[in-house]
C-alpha cells in the first residue's frame, strides 16, 4: 500500500518576499537593546571600568537605532520594488556594521 501525498503550492512560500517594515523595526530595536543591556551588564560586573567610555558606546547604539529607524520610515523610492529591496538591504548592512563596531569597542574594554 502506497500513500500518495499531494502538496499544494502556497503562494507565500513560492515567492520570495521582503519582510515587513514593522518586523524590521522590531528586529533593530531588539538588537540595539541587547547591545545596551550588554553594556550595562559590563558596568555592573566589572568594578574598574571607565564608565564614560561605556556610556559613549550606549549613546552610539541609541543614535544608530534612531538613525536606522528614521531611514526605514522614509525610503527614497517606493515605486520601484527592486530599488526598494536594495535600499532595505543596505540599511540592514549599515546597521550590522554599526553594531559590529560598537561590540568591537565593548570587546576591547573587556580585554583591558
Amino acid at each position: 500500500m502506497h500513500l500518495q501525498v499531494k502538496f499544494k503550492k502556497v503562494p507565500h512560500q513560492t515567492i520570495k518576499q521582503m519582510a515587513s517594515v514593522r518586523v524590521l523595526k522590531k528586529e533593530i530595536s531588539y538588537l540595539s537593546s541587547q547591545l545596551i543591556a550588554d553594556c550595562f551588564d559590563f558596568l555592573n560586573n566589572y568594578e574598574d571600568v571607565n564608565s564614560i567610555t561605556i556610556l559613549s558606546i550606549i549613546d552610539e547604539a541609541v543614535s544608530l537605532n534612531n538613525s536606522i529607524v528614521d531611514r526605514i520610515c522614509h525610503p527614497t523610492d517606493k515605486n520601484n520594488p527592486k530599488l526598494t529591496r536594495e535600499y532595505y538591504k543596505n540599511i540592514r548592512i549599515d546597521f550590522i556594521k554599526g553594531l559590529d563596531t560598537s561590540y568591537g569597542k565593548l570587546e576591547s574594554m573587556i580585554k583591558e
